[in-house]
């Protein structure tokens, strides 16, 4: 009798029924009266202090919030130019302008052009204190004229400005008025952790006393610009106005001050910046006694170190920070700090990367003398330092002198370079030393050319650029360069550092030297 495929159906169903379960695909299917007593849905149990609600921290921490009203001066821009010098001599042009407020009777007492219009930005802060002291961004309040807050109850009281940190982006204001004020701290002990359930308050977009939850989503974020700042990325949402306000824990302590967004459209993407508590006390601190920040000075350029160049310098660690140029007549040249040179640590605190050294030295009081180790040819050495104060321009003293082009004359006149392996130097001349703003003490080969896909051109060698020194020998020559590549596979090195110049900047870069000859 042949089977239809309905009775195939009947006839599984039965034999299932019949043997009480079956094994499909690595599932045992059992029958509903039978089930297995072990079977749980997966749940995780909640971790200590993750709260139903932040109600209640909002309403003990909001008061201390404030908004922050700019009111700054802008410029008045020229609107008219030419069109209107043809027409400034038609009678009655100039009475019409006046009264446009564009003429030149618009502007000051002695008719000097329009008048400055006013701009008015948006920000966030906080009280630090219960004499009215508040933090908030640098970028919030510079170039202010006025500046009001906004308590959470309604009032609008004047600020002074105390203090402006423009490396930190870090601003102190204070009350007017006389009184007591509600007022937050900065958590210093605990460093808050990936994971960590954080709370921003603030201003966004002039809706003040909005509040946002998420979680704190990485640590030691580096942005450019900021050598003095390590910053905590957050995914609680902060927008334009956010700037200056507080990131709490669920402590209601401050661990950040809402600085920057990552963000192509402007608005939040959930991926946000405070400054780090430790940093913001810091700073603030020092705002609040002395209305501006000093900062030590050594006088070097400084890179963080690759596993290639520690290879070629015959590192232990990549950890230290690497001295790439040494300004003249700063307090690194005095105490006798030299281009190469590896500084590990400062008054016995480890230096991992150049950052944290910027930030070392920058913390160190003015004309005291400082212990740095360092490693130079292979050797410790500890060098005292007495720390200068850092100038308003700290990259006047690299450039010696004007760039200008090396002139053409001078160059037909020069020896003709020579090639090795791809990169064509010549001894730098006259002209060069004056355009890389260099001592005509010093050594150095002029790259004239850069074969594409050479050794060079993938360390990022380029045309015009100088090599001064190769693993700590000054270059005066390609059969220098040969030498020093000879003797650096001889003992078994994959990479040579190279010194190079790129206009009134020094950097190493390393070379790798695998496959010359």
């Amino acid at each position: 009798m042949k089977t239809t495929g309905k009775s195939r159906t009947l006839k599984t169903s039965l034999m299932m029924a019949v043997f009480g379960s079956v094994a499909i695909g690595g599932l045992m299917m059992s029958p509903v009266g039978n089930r297995v007593a072990d079977a749980k849905p997966i749940a995780v149990q909640a971790p200590v202090g993750a709260p139903m609600s932040f109600a209640d921290l909002i309403d003990r921490v909001s008061p201390a919030v404030v908004s922050v009203q700019v009111t700054t001066e802008i410029e008045a821009p020229e609107q008219y130019g030419e069109l209107f010098e043809r027409f400034r001599n038609i009678p009655g042009f100039e009475d019409f302008m006046d009264r446009q407020g564009n003429g030149e009777g618009e502007g000051d007492e002695e008719g000097q052009g329009p008048a400055p219009r006013e701009g008015r930005s948006l920000g966030s802060g906080f009280f630090i204190s219960d004499t009215g002291y508040i933090v908030t961004n640098n970028h919030v309040v510079e170039n202010a004229s006025e500046v009001t807050v906004t308590l959470s109850n309604g009032d609008e009281l004047e600020a002074d400005i105390v203090g402006l940190d423009e490396l930190t982006d870090l601003a102190v204001l204070k009350v007017k008025k006389p009184g007591k004020y509600p007022f937050v701290e900065f958590e210093l002990e605990k460093a808050p952790r990936v994971g960590d359930w954080v709370v921003a308050v603030g201003n966004p977009f002039g809706l003040g006393g909005t509040a946002t939850a998420g979680i704190v989503s990485a640590s030691g974020r580096e942005m450019n610009g900021s050598n003095y700042s390590n910053f905590i990325q957050i995914d609680a949402s902060i927008n334009r106005g956010n700037s200056g306000g507080p990131t709490f824990d669920l402590y209601g302590q401050v661990i950040g001050v809402n600085t920057a967004i990552y963000s192509p459209s402007g608005g939040s993407v959930g991926i946000g910046f405070a400054i780090e508590s430790n940093v913001a006390k810091d700073i603030t601190d020092r705002l609040i006694k002395d209305g501006k920040v000093t900062r030590g000075w050594l006088g070097v350029s400084i890179q963080s170190l690759s596993r290639e160049m520690v290879e070629a310098q015959g590192l232990e660690s990549e950890k230290g920070a690497l001295v790439a140029d040494v300004q003249v007549g700063s307090p690194a040249e005095k105490s006798g700090i030299e281009r190469g040179d590896v500084i590990l640590s400062v008054n016995g605190i480890s230096v991992n990367d150049s950052r944290e050294l910027t930030r070392l030295v920058g913390g160190l009081i003015a004309e005291t003398k400082n212990d740095f180790k360092l490693i130079r040819d292979g050797k410790i050495k500890t060098i005292p330092v007495t720390i200068g104060i850092r100038p308003e321009d700290v990259n006047s003293a690299f450039n010696r002198g004007e760039d200008t082009e090396p002139d053409e004359k001078e160059a037909e006149k020069a020896p003709e370079g020579k090639e090795y392996q791809g990169v064509t130097v010549k001894p730098l001349g006259a002209d060069e030393y004056e355009f890389f703003g260099l001592k005509t003490t010093e050594k150095g080969v002029f790259v004239l050319d850069v074969k594409r896909g050479s050794a060079f051109a993938e360390a990022g060698i380029a045309k015009g650029d100088a090599l001064l020194e190769a693993q700590g020998t000054a270059l005066n020559s390609s059969t220098d360069l040969a030498n020093v590549v000879a003797n650096a596979k001889a003992a078994g090195k994959k990479n040579i550092l190279v010194a190079v110049r790129k206009g009134r900047a020094t950097i190493f870069l390393p070379v790798d030297i695998e496959d010359l000859k």
